[in-house]
């Protein structure tokens, strides 16, 4: 396709995603403005109220309830798991892809992506993370993947026929940004400054963007098209890329291809860089979805469109009523003139000046003139009825987004702590939804990883992970035999695993973080000694290796050492030598055992023949004084 038929492909394909989400995006600006930013008084309420100096106050409270959310899920970290699916699939090698990714998600900070996504979904329905590649270090060739936030989610425009909760289905995307001109110009040298055209964008995102900037687009088309799979002689089945890319290592174990290449279906994505020119770059993506993740709030469909609300959808208006009503009591109170004096006529002549300043200034006393003092009024103080409306709209927002005062952490009308926490359990279920689509969301991240990563890490090399808890080890991957002694010697590498070889599927397990859980751990090993203290000498090393002190490790290394010796270790390799130790042990005492006996019986043998002695040197005594006689 030429320049010019692909512009006008993708200048079709914006407008129909621009035109399915315009009602998402008006909506979810408005929730953003008003939520976040506060704007939460109607313009011509507020010029004329400002017009009449009458205050206009705005209370707040959305955040609060966005925030218990977004920290519900900061607090309990969804975290992906990979799983082997065929008999080509190691266990192992999933727990070095485990590694792998949680390396990815440390190195390129992909909490912040998530958190953004997710808050930007809770106040306005919808947020984004993306998947991308980057050279590893400045001067190597190797690339690693990488997990970026996206700032601006109004920037992206998904696919518009795309049904799937997760959109895996995508076909086509666009990311819209705007770059100053020198660096457009820096970038693309010779290129035509001309701006994509996205109207839609810019009515978003204000007049600021006009002047020294240029609008370009990243179009993100995914096609169906036909590969070639290959049947090796050690029953592998690959992709023909992946052997063209491993053949040294393939031909190094002795592996060739078996049969014919058998062609299958699949798909191809490409990035272009647009402007409203010109294609200014194409980019053949490695893998086979477009690596664009959204994170959706509340999810309808209605009318043949799919709707995406906020939490604070349905409460702007109680919260409008809130502001108006404490507006009100602000007003009458602060406002309200103060109660004049009541006297009859002439009474103040007597220090009028005094009298005149009474309800601004202190006077040590004031004169009158008659029989009877000026009086005051009594104030009537704010009406009730305010009051209870504010009260109401107050608890109007909590009903409607589900969050009620135990789940802000306000004192309610629960007094037990089971109590408390049944209505915090309540709270997080009423808003669950959002914390389980930033789940289906890793999920299909975690299926782009997977997918990419033996392409993106298919020569050989020695990759770093981590453990689940944070600890870093090196691993070599898709290494040939002949460059195993050279891998080895690196550092604690004991195997080399092959990232290219079989299927593998993925989960994602919602929690505390490791480190809540040690802590746990330890409060709960803390109560079971207290409720069993014979347990303290059998655990008190694992007690140690959760606690938080310095030196714990050696600690625990110390009370491990003062174990039995059944509980030390746990390979098989240690229970069989200290099963042949205890067998070597028994078969000592034994041999022990029966030299004991043996001595026994020669000393009770020796015994029995002095005694014999002694009774035939006595007989004999006795023939001798016989014939004596």
């Amino acid at each position: 396709m030429s320049d010019d038929e692909i512009i006008r492909e993708a200048r079709e394909a914006f407008e129909l995603a621009a035109d399915s989400e315009a009602e998402n995006r008006r909506e979810a600006l408005d929730d953003l403005r008003f939520a976040r930013l506060g704007e939460q008084w109607p313009e011509r309420v507020r010029r004329e109220r400002e017009l009449d100096g009458r205050p206009c106050l705005t209370i707040n409270r959305l955040p609060a309830f966005i925030r218990q959310v977004v920290n519900d899920a900061r607090q309990n970290k969804p975290a992906m798991v990979v799983h082997p699916v065929d008999d080509a699939a190691d266990p192992k090698t999933a727990e070095v892809l485990n590694g792998l990714i949680r390396h990815i998600e440390r190195s390129s900070d992909a909490e912040v992506a998530y958190d953004t996504a997710l808050d930007f979904a809770v106040t306005g329905g919808f947020g984004y993370f993306r998947i991308n590649t980057r050279y590893a270090s400045d001067d190597t060739f190797d690339q690693d993947l990488v997990i970026e936030r996206v700032a601006n989610p109004f920037s992206i425009y998904g696919d518009p026929n795309g049904t799937a909760a997760d959109s895996s289905d995508w076909n086509t995307a666009f990311v819209v940004d705007t770059l100053p001109k020198a660096v457009f110009e820096a970038r693309w040298k010779g290129a035509e400054a001309v701006d994509w055209g996205a109207d839609s964008y810019a009515q978003l995102t204000g007049p600021w963007l006009e002047g020294d900037q240029v609008m370009v687009a990243e179009y993100w088309r995914r096609e169906p098209v036909q590969r070639s799979i290959l049947a090796l002689s050690d029953g592998q089945v690959v992709e023909a890329s992946v052997y063209a890319a491993q053949k040294t290592m393939y031909d190094a174990l002795g592996v060739s291809v078996v049969g014919r290449p058998r062609q299958v279906a699949s798909h191809k994505v490409t990035q272009r860089i647009l402007t409203g020119a010109e294609v200014l770059e194409t980019v053949d993506w490695a893998g086979k979805y477009i690596p664009i993740v959204p994170v959706y709030g509340e999810e309808l469909h209605v009318d043949g469109k799919r709707r995406l609300r906020s939490l604070v959808r349905d409460a702007k208006d109680p919260q409008r009523m809130f502001n108006y009503w404490r507006t009100t009591m602000t007003e009458l109170v602060a406002l309200a003139p103060k109660t004049p004096f009541i006297g009859r006529k002439g009474a103040f002549e007597t220090d009028s000046a005094k009298w005149a300043t009474a309800n601004t200034q202190t006077h040590a006393y004031i004169e009158y003139d008659g029989p009877e003092p000026p009086q005051r009024q009594s104030f009537a103080g704010p009406p009730a009825g305010a009051m209870q409306e504010a009260l109401s709209a107050s608890d109007d927002m909590k009903a409607i987004m589900g969050l009620h005062d135990a789940s802000l952490g306000a004192m309610s009308n629960e007094t037990s702590g089971r109590a408390i926490l049944a209505r915090q359990r309540e709270g997080d279920v009423s808003t669950f939804h959002y914390i389980d689509n930033l789940s289906r969301a890793l999920r299909h991240a975690g299926r782009i990883l997977i997918d990419l990563i033996p392409k993106v890490y298919a020569a050989p090399r020695v990759i770093r992970v981590l453990g689940p808890d944070g600890t870093a080890g090196a691993v070599a991957v898709n290494q040939p035999p002949a460059a195993n002694g050279a891998a080895a010697q690196l550092g604690d590498i004991e195997k080399i695993y092959d990232l290219t070889i079989g299927k593998y599927d993925l989960t994602v397990a919602s929690g505390p973080s490791f480190t809540t859980r040690r802590e746990e751990a330890a409060n709960q090993m803390i109560e079971l000694i207290r409720a069993y203290p014979q347990a303290a000498p059998l655990i008190g090393d694992l007690l140690a290796k959760n606690l938080d002190w310095p030196g714990a490790d050696e600690i625990a290394a110390r009370l491990q050492a003062m174990l039995p010796a059944q509980l030390k270790g746990g390979s098989a390799e240690a229970q069989q030598l200290q099963a042949a130790q205890g067998q070597l042990t028994q078969l000592g005492q034994a041999l022990k055992a029966a030299q004991a006996e043996i001595a026994a019986l020669k000393q009770d043998q020796a015994q029995t023949a002095r005694r014999l002695q002694i009774e035939a040197f006595e007989a004999e005594t006795n023939r001798l004084k016989a014939m004596r006689r």
